[in-house]
């Protein structure tokens, strides 16, 4: 039987927890993320609950629920259709290798806050309250920080990070999502043990940048990975105080692969002096070196140190690869522009070298490509083969490097209308064969 959707929202699910835990005697409250969101006017993803109820409790009392995080005393509560995490409040110590606790006592809310990262993920919120006003429960100052716009360690700040080292890397995160400032003792540890986030797993960091860079705000922590030298250990190579134009530009929408092509630029293909005129022979030396000497290279390294995909170090590969020919493109002819244009990754390609257009040459190719484009795509420049490879091995071809490149010229052929209908196109095979 199909299940109708709930009418309940997500903070519904969660205020519903906490009236059921707090009939049973307990301390609970909506913590971190969703308290820290809500003060700044956006809209919580998800809801979390803490509370002093003991994770077996949690589940006796609502059986619809399974532990997702035992050892840290968290239960998955499926309430009103929607699930939420209840983690009972807690302490942690004996962090042997930078990232997991080796021992965790449960506590009481203020202790379980200041065992967190960030101020700003430090508050509690109790939804029951009567007077709105003293809602928010704050032991470690995130209210002030929100208000100062201010992102600080909880407590000591080396201790925070030797902790958990990604920390480093979420601290980027949240101070260019929210457009904050970095604590100066904040920063300054992040920098002091910035070479320690190579202890953490690269699955991790993968997500942590892939965060980063599929926001709009993906400039802005570049820099900041820049800034507080995380770039180096992130991306497994030197340190690199390159601009980050090409990425801060592009636009808001931008795929993960192609923020990646575009970062990958700035560090590896940094703009040279601007020549006072850049022909099409000059135009953007740097990254048809780059592109040409080092990207494969370059790519396989961030593959490793990011966690790729196979789909995502395609995609990549393909834009670097496109990018090649874009930059050739006042000398291609029509069918080569077409088979271009035709490229899944075509959107992608065309984002990085509009983002680029702050170097020489690039807002004029830019121009021209736009321009051209409009009669090619009324022309169509994906149309269905007027002869395939089927048809080749009916005129008694074997597969093989002519028979390839036959099909290649063929289609180059019509695609540029020298062949207009299956009959010339079987005849021009057969005079080139």
């Amino acid at each position: 039987m199909t299940q109708r959707p709930s009418n309940h929202s997500a903070r519904d699910a969660a205020v519903r927890i906490v009236q059921v835990l707090r009939e049973h005697g307990h301390a609970a409250y909506l913590a971190g993320g969703c308290v820290r969101d809500a003060l700044l006017g956006l809209t919580p993803k998800d809801y979390d609950v803490a509370t002093d109820a003991l994770p077996d409790h949690v589940r006796e009392l609502f059986r619809n629920s399974r532990f997702v995080g035992e050892a840290f005393g968290v239960v998955l509560v499926r309430q009103f259709s929607r699930e939420v995490e209840v983690a009972t409040f807690r302490t942690e110590s004996n962090y042997e290798d930078g990232r997991r606790p080796s021992h965790v006592e449960f506590t009481d809310a203020e202790h379980d806050a200041k065992r967190r990262d960030f101020t700003i993920n430090g508050l509690f919120e109790d939804p029951l309250a009567a007077d709105p006003a003293a809602a928010i429960i704050d032991y470690v100052g995130g209210r002030a920080d929100l208000k100062a716009r201010l992102l600080r360690a909880i407590g000591d700040a080396d201790a925070r990070f030797a902790e958990d080292y990604l920390r480093m890397l979420r601290a980027a995160r949240f101070a260019s999502r929210f457009g904050f400032t970095i604590d100066e003792k904040t920063g300054r540890a992040i920098r002091l043990h910035a070479h320690k986030l190579g202890q953490i797993s690269r699955e991790r960091i993968g997500v942590e940048v892939q965060l980063m860079l599929t926001a709009p705000t993906r400039g802005a922590a570049a820099q900041l990975i820049r800034d507080l030298h995380l770039d180096a250990p992130a991306l497994t190579e030197v340190h690199r105080e390159t601009p980050l134009e090409t990425v801060s530009s592009l636009v808001s929408d931008a795929s993960y692969a192609a923020a990646l092509t575009a970062w990958m630029i700035d560090r590896h293909a940094p703009i040279e002096t601007p020549s006072p005129a850049s022909t099409h022979a000059t135009l953007l030396p740097e990254v048809r070196h780059f592109l040409g000497k080092e990207a494969a290279a370059t790519l396989r390294r961030w593959r490793k140190a990011l966690c790729l995909s196979n789909d995502e170090q395609g995609r990549v590969h393909a834009i670097l690869a496109l990018l090649s020919v874009v930059l050739e493109w006042p000398a291609l002819r029509v069918a080569h522009r077409k088979r271009a244009m035709a490229s899944h990754v075509w959107d992608d390609s065309l984002a990085v070298l509009r983002a680029m257009g702050d170097r020489p040459g690039v807002a004029r190719l830019v121009h021209q490509i736009d321009r051209d484009a409009v009669p090619l795509l009324k022309e169509g420049i994906a149309p269905k083969p007027w002869i395939t490879g089927d048809d080749l091995i009916e005129m008694g071809l074997k597969p093989g490097p002519v028979f390839k490149r036959l099909l290649i010229d063929a289609y180059d052929a019509q695609l540029e209308h020298a062949i207009t209908s299956r009959r010339e196109a079987v005849a021009w095979v057969e005079s080139h064969r």
